[in-house]
Parts: structure tokens; sequence; C-alpha cells
């Protein structure tokens, strides 16, 4: 039997670890980040791939850095035939890539050659993109660059948002990925390299790209609220106050402003004139304060039109 190692983080990844284990593959070991602290209160948490391999009832290896020799020879020492990654979040040694007789493959959340890098669900949403999908492919040494085995495109929907869309591409990796994997079994499977002129990258997210800049255009700032919600979370600045900003919504509404101007109020919602066209701000969280809908918000004397965010 295939001797496999698992190597995921987050909750895109459970669902591929469960396929796994239920389509009777044996999964020597799951590998994943150590538990962290979370939160304000700093509670150590254990990752939610290390919560599915338990349920699983898999050995599970929590390694600080691969490249730590020791650390890596513990991997090594699993013998596996085929190496599977999705979302993990640490460089693999070149070492270990070679070490399968298989290979290593990764499951990653783009249509390659497009945004590779660690945030590539959070950049086509904010991009304004109308599709994305997912990418089996081999892993090399070089960031999300090796040969494409299999692909299959998910739709991106006006209203879908970073979380919302973690969920359906975790769905399609792990039934594209138990489609895929019988023929990588076999040897049987393609090899496509990917066309270096259509590289782009999707890096991690910075802060300065989670702050809203109110002279771009009310289209694009909805892009970027609904591509950074649920996480890491939009902001702007207030009073001299940071404040997130967790959802808007387009507005046909035309007012004359400067950008960032507060230009209307309804019973819902605070119309802010951006660099082209009205955003309506639906739910936000003052600085200090718990996330609300901005008619909370409201029920009270803290903003008025002609007020502007910076």
């Amino acid at each position: 039997m295939t001797k496999i190692i698992f190597m995921g983080t987050p909750a895109f990844s459970a669902p591929i670890l469960r396929m796994l284990v239920e389509e009777g593959y044996e999964v020597v070991s799951v590998v994943t980040q150590p538990d962290r602290p979370v939160g304000r209160k700093k509670v150590m948490t254990a990752t939610p791939v290390k919560e599915e391999a338990m349920r699983l009832g898999l050995p599970v290896y929590q390694p600080e850095k691969l490249k730590n020799p020791e650390e890596l020879q513990h991997v090594l020492d699993l013998d596996a035939d085929l190496i599977v990654t999705a979302a993990f979040g640490q460089i693999l040694p070149s070492e270990l890539l070679e070490a399968p007789k298989l290979g290593a493959i990764n499951v990653h959340a783009s249509l390659l050659p497009a945004y590779r890098g660690g945030a590539p669900i959070h950049q086509a949403i904010m991009d304004g993109r109308k599709e994305t999908g997912v990418t089996i492919m081999y892993m090399v040494d070089r960031l999300d660059a090796g040969d494409i085995i299999t692909q299959v495109t998910v739709p991106i929907e006006e209203q879908d948002h970073t979380g919302s869309m973690f969920d359906k591409l975790s769905v399609a990796g792990r039934d594209l990925l138990k489609e895929t994997l019988p023929s990588i079994i076999a040897g049987t499977n393609k090899r496509i390299p990917q066309d270096e002129q259509k590289v782009t990258y999707a890096r991690n997210i910075s802060r300065e790209q989670e702050r809203i800049d109110w002279s771009k255009s009310a289209a694009a700032i909805y892009n970027q609220v609904r591509g950074l919600h649920p996480w890491p979370v939009a902001y702007t600045t207030f009073n001299g106050d940071n404040m997130k900003i967790w959802w808007t919504e387009k507005d046909s509404s035309t007012a004359s402003g400067q950008a960032g101007q507060v230009v209307g109020l309804t019973d819902d919602a605070i119309l802010v004139q951006t660099g082209e066209g009205v955003l309506a701000i639906t739910e936000l969280q003052p600085s200090g304060k718990k996330r609300m809908t901005a008619k909370e918000y409201l029920k009270g004397p803290k903003i008025q039109a002609g007020d502007l965010f910076e």
C-alpha cells in the first residue's frame, strides 16, 4: 500500500486529509504547524489539521522548522512513497521533496501559473476575478513552480468572500485530489510545465494591503473588503483611531464630496464617497469595541454627514 505523509495546517486542509483516510490510503503521519497562542487571552490552540488528525486517530508531528536537521530527519525516516501538502505553511527542503519515490504534490488554491504564493484566494477576490480554482501540482524547490497535474475552475460570485471561497476551494481540492491520486500512484498522470510568461504572485497579505484607500473606486474597495473577510479584515481611520470594516455594499447613490467623506446615513448603512462612486458600510468594528452592524453603530451620535474617513 502507498504510504502517504500529509502536510497541512488550516481548516482548508482538513477535508482533504479526511478524504485520504476515507478512501483507504495509508497516512503514516500528519505534519502540521505547532500549537500557537490565539486570541486576546493567548490560549494555546491546535491547528484544524491536528484536530482532524486526532479525530481520525492518526499520528501527528509538529516541527517548528523542517529545515532543522533533526526535524527533517524525523520526516525522512517515515520512508513515505508520496507527500501530499495543502496549505502547510512551511517551505519543504529539497532533500525532502526528492525523497519519496512518487514525489511531493501540492493542492494549491489557484489556477497556476496565476497567484503563486501564500494568499491566492485573498488576492483573486481583491483583484475582482470572476473565477479561480485549484491546481494539483508537483512540488519543486521554487515557490509553486512545479509541473501541473490537474486543475479545476471554481466561480467567484459577487457576494463571495475569502471565507466562503476557502470552503468552496477546499471541497474542490478534495474532490480533485480524489480523482487525481490513482493516476499519480499508477504513474499515468500528466505533467504540464507552467508557462513562466503568465506567472503572477499572491504574497502573504501585508498590513498596507489591509488599509482602505478611499481614492480608489467603490468597486475596488468592495473587492478589497470581501477579499480580507473574515481575516485579516480591512480597516480605515476615523477620528484618529483605526476602525475595521467588516462588510460593505455597492450603492447606486450619486453624491459630491471628497474621497472618504460620509455623504449620507441610512437606517443600516454609512454612505461614503470614494474616488468613483459611493460605498455603503454595513458592518464595522470601532477601535476597542466589538464587531457590530452599522445600524447598531448609528444608534449613538458617533458619526454624521460630512465626517471624513482618513
